[in-house]
C-alpha cells in the first residue's frame, strides 16, 4: 500500500511531532445466514454452538458456497461512498492458527478486494473487504477458556482507511458515521456493546513531518470513547518516549487496551501480511462483479444517506444543527419528526416543533420506558394549538406529557383541564387588580424600582387562571394598572 500521508503537528516541550492514525473497522453484515453456508445468522443466540454445521465447523469434505446479500451489502457500502467496485475479485486463504479458526485459516480477501477507494466523513478509504468472522472465546471460566462457533462464519466486512487521521476525536467521529451508515442502509446493526462492530487502532508517531513512525496496532475498540482514548493514550505514549530519548525502543506490535488503567498493553509481535501465506481459496469460484450486479441500479436505490439528510434538513427546515443529527442517527425519531414537519408545512412552526421534540418530548421519554410517541397528528395539532396562542409554554407541555402516555386530542384534554389560553384583556385585568389591590408591599416595591416584583404579580396571576393566561398580555395588563 502507498501511504498518503498529509502533516498535522503537535508541539510539546518546544518541539514537533507528527501522529498519523490509520483505522481498520470489522462489521458483521445482517445477513440471514452465514457466509459459505445456510446456518442462521444470529448474533443474541445465547446457547452456544446451536447455530453450526459441518461447512462452518470445516468438517473433511465440505465446500463453502459464497452469501450472495453478502457481497450485495460490501457493494452497497462502497457506491455510496463514490469508492470504485471491482469487475474481477476473489476470495483467499489467510493462514493463522487459533482456536476459534475451525479451518486453520479464514477465507478472507487479499490481493482484490470488493471495493477500492471511496470517502467518508473527510477521511479517504483505501479498501473494502469480505471475510469470515471467528468464533467468539470466552475466558470467564477461571483457568480455562471454552469456544463458542456461533459466530463463526458469519459474513465480516472490513474497511481499511488511509493514515491520514491525526487526531483521537477525527477517529471517533469517523466510527460513528460508519456505524450511522451502514444502519442506513440496512446493511449491518453495527452494535459495538455486541461486538458486532470492532474498531482497529493503526498509530504511530514520528518527529519528522511526511515520514511514519513505528506503527502499532490496538486491537478490538468497543466504544466510541474507548477508540478516542486509546488513541489519545498511544500518542502520547509515543511522543513521551522520543523525548525520554528511547524512540528506537519503539516496536511494531498489537496492543490492547486495559479499560480499568486506561492505558494500551503490549500483546504480541506485529505479523505482516507475508506471515499469514495468502493464496487464493481453491474452492471458491472468481468473481466478475461488473456482470453479477446492476450497478447503477443499486446507486439509484440506495436510501438517502446521513450527509444528503442533514444538508435536506438544513434547506427545508432550517432547525438547529444538533436537532438534525438527532433525527439523522435516530431513524424512528426522524422519521416521526418528518411526519409531524409534513402537516405543520411552515418553518416557524417546524422549528418550534422540534424544539419540544428535542428538549421536552425526549426528556419525557428518557424518564420513563412506558412512555411512548404520539401520533404526528396529535402532536402537530398541539403544536399549532401553541403557535395560535390556544396553548402557553407551560400549557403546551403539560398535554405533551398527558399525550405521550395516552394518545388523545390535545383540544379535548385542554379545554377538560382548563388549560385553553385566556386571551381575554377585561377578564385578565379585573384578576391583575384583585392581585394588586391584595398586595400593596409588592406595589410599592415595583414603583420604588424593583423591576423584579412585576414578575411577582405574574406568577400570582398565572396561578390563579391555572397556567392558561397569557404571559405576554398579562406583564402588558399589569404595566399599564402598576403606572
Amino acid at each position: 500500500m502507498i501511504l498518503c500521508i498529509i502533516s498535522s503537528m503537535i508541539e510539546r516541550n518546544g518541539k514537533q511531532y507528527y501522529p498519523i492514525i490509520g483505522l481498520e473497522v470489522h462489521a458483521e453484515l445482517a445477513t440471514d445466514s452465514k457466509m459459505f453456508c445456510s446456518c442462521i445468522n444470529n448474533p443474541d443466540e445465547e446457547t452456544p454452538n446451536v447455530n453450526t454445521c459441518p461447512v462452518c465447523m470445516a468438517h473433511p469434505g465440505t465446500l463453502p458456497v459464497p452469501n450472495h446479500a453478502a457481497i450485495e451489502s460490501v457493494i452497497k457500502v462502497g457506491l455510496a461512498m463514490n469508492a470504485d467496485i471491482a469487475n474481477f475479485s476473489e476470495f483467499d486463504r489467510k493462514n493463522y492458527f487459533y482456536p476459534d479458526i475451525p479451518k486453520g485459516y479464514q477465507i478472507s480477501q487479499y490481493k482484490y478486494p470488493i471495493v477500492s477507494g471511496g470517502e467518508l466523513n473527510g477521511v479517504k478509504i483505501t479498501r473494502i473487504h469480505l471475510e469470515e468472522d471467528t468464533a467468539n472465546s470466552k475466558h470467564d471460566r477461571g483457568d480455562f477458556s471454552l469456544v463458542d462457533f456461533n459466530r463463526a462464519g458469519v459474513p465480516l466486512m472490513e474497511l481499511v482507511t488511509e493514515p491520514v487521521i491525526h487526531d483521537a476525536d477525527t477517529a471517533m467521529n469517523f466510527g460513528k458515521e460508519l456505524q450511522l451508515l451502514l444502519r442506513t442502509l440496512g446493511v449491518a446493526h453495527a452494535n459495538m456493546e455486541k461486538g458486532e462492530m470492532r474498531v482497529e487502532l493503526n498509530v504511530s508517531v514520528s518527529d519528522k513531518p511526511d515520514t511514519m513512525g513505528t506503527k502499532v496496532e490496538v486491537k478490538n475498540l468497543n466504544s466510541f470513547s474507548v477508540v478516542g482514548k486509546a488513541a489519545a493514550y498511544e500518542i502520547d505514549r509515543m511522543i513521551s518516549m522520543y523525548e525520554a530519548g528511547r524512540a528506537d525502543e519503539l516496536v511494531q506490535e498489537t496492543r490492547g487496551w486495559d479499560e480499568n488503567k486506561q492505558a494500551t498493553f503490549s500483546q504480541r509481535k506485529k505479523e505482516n501480511s507475508n506471515d499469514y501465506r495468502y493464496f487464493p481459496d481453491p474452492d471458491l469460484p472468481k468473481m466478475y462483479l461488473h456482470d453479477m450486479f446492476d450497478l447503477e441500479k443499486m446507486k439509484s436505490e440506495l436510501p438517502e444517506l446521513p450527509w444528503q439528510k442533514r444538508l435536506r434538513y438544513a434547506d427545508d427546515y432550517g432547525i438547529k444543527a444538533e436537532d438534525t443529527e438527532s433525527y439523522v442517527i435516530d431513524i424512528k425519531l426522524g422519521t416521526f419528526f418528518e411526519e409531524v414537519a409534513n402537516i405543520l408545512n411552515n418553518k416557524d412552526s417546524i422549528k418550534t416543533a422540534s424544539n419540544y421534540i428535542t428538549s421536552d418530548m425526549l426528556g419525557l421519554l428518557a424518564k420513563d420506558d412506558s412512555l411512548s410517541f404520539p401520533s404526528p397528528q396529535s402532536f402537530a395539532k398541539l403544536i399549532q394549538m401553541n403557535i395560535d396562542s390556544k396553548l402557553n409554554s407551560r400549557g403546551t407541555k403539560d398535554i405533551l406529557a398527558m399525550i405521550v402516555k395516552s394518545d388523545e386530542d390535545p383540544e379535548e384534554i385542554a379545554n377538560r383541564e382548563g388549560l385553553i389560553q385566556k386571551n381575554d384583556p377585561d377578564a385578565l385585568k379585573a384578576i391583575a387588580q384583585t392581585i394588586i389591590d391584595a398586595n400593596p408591599n409588592v406595589v410599592a416595591e415595583y414603583k420604588g424600582g424593583k423591576e423584579s416584583s412585576l414578575m411577582f404579580f405574574v406568577g400570582q396571576i398565572m396561578k390563579e387562571t391555572k397556567g392558561s393566561g397569557n404571559p405576554a398580555m398579562i406583564q402588558e395588563i399589569l404595566k399599564e394598572l402598576l403606572k
